[in-house]
């Protein structure tokens, strides 16, 4: 995808077997890993999505790119964590917790 003309590519592993996640940032100046032990939920519906959001979020604050996506990738990896368990099946995750966490300040 690179050669294809992306200026950055995220391949992502949470569909990969096995007790950790491993993601891939790649772009013209290299690769950054990011790498986290699996989170046992069927709470993930919209994680794509939430993480997408997330990333372009960082970039618009002038995160560079690669702070961008690990900023969003934790913030991901926490809303899954405390999804509320809502639903029979994939439910959604939980992406209000960063406003929660404030308000308790």
């Amino acid at each position: 995808l690179l050669k294809m003309g992306a200026k950055a590519v995220l391949m992502k592993g949470g569909h990969v077997a096995g007790d950790t996640v491993i993601d891939l940032l790649m772009t013209s100046d290299g690769e950054t890993v990011l790498e986290t032990e699996r989170i046992h939920s069927m709470h993930t519906h919209g994680t794509g999505c939430t993480l997408a959001s997330a990333c372009s979020a960082g970039i618009a604050k002038g995160l560079p790119l690669s702070v961008a996506v690990a900023e969003a990738w934790a913030y991901v990896a926490e809303a899954i964590r405390r999804a509320p368990g809502l639903g029979g099946g994939h439910g959604p995750l939980d992406h209000a917790w960063p406003v929660r966490e404030f308000t308790r300040r």
